[in-house]
């Protein structure tokens, strides 16, 4: 891997996508490439699906697949704008097969297109035609598109670049890391293009552009809402509270501070159109004892730390919230299932489970007094089940005790 210091600002996007393909995403692809299953990329505006759907559309060519069989198609490109709905599409790609032989279609922002679900369908039920398909919203894969293809797709995400990607891409080592490394990750993020930049100006305005974009069409085009301001307001409140518990309840008191009224149901509105737009992500509760999920009082985590950034004006985050954001996020790309622990007096931080395994982590900034070690280790004492079970921290010192582990943020973050 090229550090960052000599690659193209142009190409920088497509070699550390190569990496993350190469290492994390072609294995799981690879199967498929062939396979008549629907392949479903997600991912928030930006994170890099367009540039993995180029690399799977080079790697179709070193296979020796016809170019005239690999039919890539953006739908936010002007050339494809004539496609609005899916009677366009379907009759633009049947013109184009000409024989028997498989095709491979490569959608790529396919929600611009209304009622595509139909044509794609339409596409993998008659043709002989290995299809992905790429979008920026989260509804993606529900309503009609998962109705039609109960059972018939596969789905990806696609995250923005986690820590150890963005160390791998400055030619960062775990030797020559420092504190200053996470705390710069924790507040820029790591959206793949805001590695062009190289002034914080620079990087907040590209974070600006991205948010509003964001906003404009992936929210206010899709939910028609009318009260920008509102909605901006309730993502500025989220992103400064990330990791806090939210209710309706405390949501309508911080609207009511600045004279301002939102209904329940424009809230819950509001919200769902956040999440769709994968701004930010949503925990339910686990109870622990009772091993049920509980439906109320979610936490929100950002996708990408450096949108809660821009964000926060006004605010000033706590260092542990963000740390305990980062851990989520991290967990989320290896491919758990994350749930808030709920105990009879108390919580733990994250219950992740995967094949049938659970593991518990508690997270925060350091473990700098008695009282905390107490807390961030002592919170386990009601769990009787032999997981594993570890506290996260910024601190260089090995606090583990008892069966619990302790490891420093770095450590755990630059295990890929």
């Amino acid at each position: 891997m090229r550090p960052l210091q000599n690659c193209r600002s142009e190409c920088l996007v497509s070699v550390i996508r190569q990496f993350h393909y190469d290492i994390l995403q072609r294995p799981l692809f690879f199967p498929f490439y062939h396979s008549d299953l629907v392949k479903a990329i997600i991912g928030i505006r930006r994170c890099g699906k367009s540039v993995l759907l180029r690399q799977i559309e080079e790697e179709l060519l070193e296979m020796d697949i016809s170019p005239s069989h690999i039919l890539f198609l953006n739908f936010e490109d002007l050339e494809y704008s004539r496609l609005t709905d899916a009677m366009a599409l379907h009759a633009y790609v049947r013109d184009l097969i000409q024989d028997n032989q498989k095709y491979y279609l490569l959608f790529d922002e396919i929600q611009n297109v209304r009622d595509f679900e139909k044509a794609v369908n339409s596409f993998r039920a008659a043709m002989n035609v290995s299809i992905f398909i790429t979008g920026s919203n989260s509804r993606l894969l529900s309503g009609e598109l998962s109705t039609l293809l109960s059972g018939r797709y596969v789905s990806f995400r696609i995250f923005p670049f986690r820590f150890w990607e963005v160390c791998q891409l400055k030619g960062l080592s775990r030797n020559t890391l420092t504190d200053q490394h996470i705390l710069e990750y924790m507040k820029w993020g790591g959206m793949p293009q805001r590695f062009q930049f190289q002034t914080e100006s620079e990087t907040r305005v590209y974070l600006t552009d991205l948010f509003n974009s964001i906003i404009l069409r992936d929210i206010i085009q899709r939910s028609r809402t009318k009260d920008i301001e509102s909605l901006s307001r309730l993502i500025e409140y989220m992103a400064a509270n990330t990791a806090q518990t939210f209710s309706a309840a405390s949501i309508s008191r911080y609207f009511e501070s600045i004279d301002r009224k939102l209904s329940t149901e424009t809230l819950y509105n509001y919200i769902d159109s956040i999440e769709n737009a994968m701004i930010m992500n949503r925990v339910r509760r686990y109870d622990i004892r009772g091993k049920q999920i509980l439906t109320r009082m979610d936490k929100f985590y950002l996708t990408d730390m450096g949108l809660g950034t821009i964000k926060s004006t006004g605010f000033k985050p706590e260092l542990g919230a963000m740390l305990e954001n980062v851990v989520y996020n991290e967990l989320l790309a290896r491919g758990y299932e994350i749930y808030t622990g709920k105990l009879q007096r108390g919580e733990i931080d994250f219950v992740a489970l995967k094949n049938g395994q659970k593991e518990y982590y508690q997270v925060t900034y350091l473990l700098a007094s008695d009282d905390v070690i107490e807390r961030e280790f002592g919170a386990y004492e009601r769990i009787a089940d032999n997981y594993p079970k570890y506290v996260l921290s910024m601190d260089h010192f090995d606090f583990s005790r008892d069966g619990i582990i302790h490891k420093n943020i770095l450590d755990f973050l630059m295990d890929p």
